[in-house]
């Protein structure tokens, strides 16, 4: 049997070769009953493109690079998974690197993996913007989960979200709270932290910092005995992961969340909703962070502007909040 190729693809449709191309390389630019017609034809007589000789030809290697800060932290899976199936809708895959917590890791990993995609994504990097600049000079990129100026961004704000849940809080008759900051250098953790602060600022309101943490279960753990010794009744943790570890804290010197201390998170990961007691969080729309920063890149990749995006997190109340006893 004759190999197919985009010629005999284009002379059975009737349409030329360079649609056909398009078709897998830009898709952006095809019509959408046309192009499902070519992957139609395409599927039928087997015709699989040859993304290095794409590569030669357009420029392009049909694969985005997105980089993480720490896969093991459950805010990310669906992240990724929302970006890979994007990309795969745009006919790219994706080509995911894991800095590890580590800004010198992030450094190298942009710059070993920059000659082999067409652009990249970049979900709450720890480098400064002056750093991420000049890494990515020239490259179209999108920043997820924190603001910079000169990139596309795609962040979700808490801010009403939090401060909602602070006043759930407080008319459930707490007054003294506690605030575990995220990592330093995250541009999430600050906006967090500012949220509380500004909520707090009311004369019958303590409000008690701690940090910054990791957000890691085991920050969140070995922060119990200090939230204890503050004598706060209600916690916010930075994310889900260093609540969870906080409410195992407690647990681990007797106390029982919510009887004894309410506890807030924030993300909504899937642990939030699977734990006992579920955990009252901050809904972010994780499927739709990932959508938009793939839209975002590829218009990027089209020459075309693409504009900042401000998703809400919403409220969610469950389990670990609770009348002041």
């Amino acid at each position: 049997m004759k190999q197919a190729t985009i010629y005999s693809i284009a002379s059975d449709l009737g349409v030329s070769a360079s649609t056909v191309s398009r078709a897998f390389s830009r898709p952006d630019l095809v019509k959408q009953s046309v192009r499902e017609q070519i992957l139609k034809k395409a599927e039928e007589v087997g015709y699989q493109p040859n993304r290095a000789a794409r590569g030669l030809a357009t420029g392009r290697t049909g694969v985005y690079g997105l980089l993480v800060p720490d896969i093991t932290n459950p805010f990310f899976p669906p992240l990724i998974r929302a970006v890979q199936r994007a990309a795969a809708e745009r006919d790219a895959e994706m080509l995911l690197i894991d800095s590890e917590r580590s800004s010198s890791r992030e450094s190298d990993l942009i710059q070993r993996i920059r000659p082999q995609v067409d652009g990249m994504i970049l979900a709450s990097p720890r480098l400064p913007s002056q750093r991420i600049k000049t890494l990515l000079s020239g490259m179209p990129s999108v920043v997820v989960n924190r603001t910079m100026r000169g990139f596309a961004t795609v962040v979700c704000d808490n801010t009403t979200a939090l401060q909602s849940a602070a006043d759930h809080l407080y008319e459930l008759g707490h007054r003294r709270f506690a605030l575990l900051r995220g990592p330093s250098a995250s541009w999430a953790a600050e906006r967090r932290a500012r949220a509380i602060r500004e909520w707090s600022g009311r004369d019958d309101v303590e409000l008690i910092e701690l940090g910054p943490f990791e957000a890691q279960f085991a920050d969140g753990r070995s922060a119990a005995s200090r939230i204890v010794d503050s004598g706060a009744t209600a916690v916010f943790a930075f994310d889900d992961l260093m609540a969870a570890g906080v409410i195992a804290g407690l647990s681990d010197i007797g106390e029982h969340v919510p009887r004894d201390r309410s506890i807030v998170g924030c993300d909504d990961v899937l642990l939030a909703r699977t734990m006992t007691p579920s955990l009252t969080t901050v809904t972010a729309p994780l499927d739709l962070l990932g959508a938009s920063a793939v839209e975002l890149l590829s218009l990027l990749l089209a020459g075309q502007t693409a504009r900042d995006i401000v998703l809400e997190g919403e409220l969610a109340l469950r389990g670990t909040v609770a009348p002041l006893g």
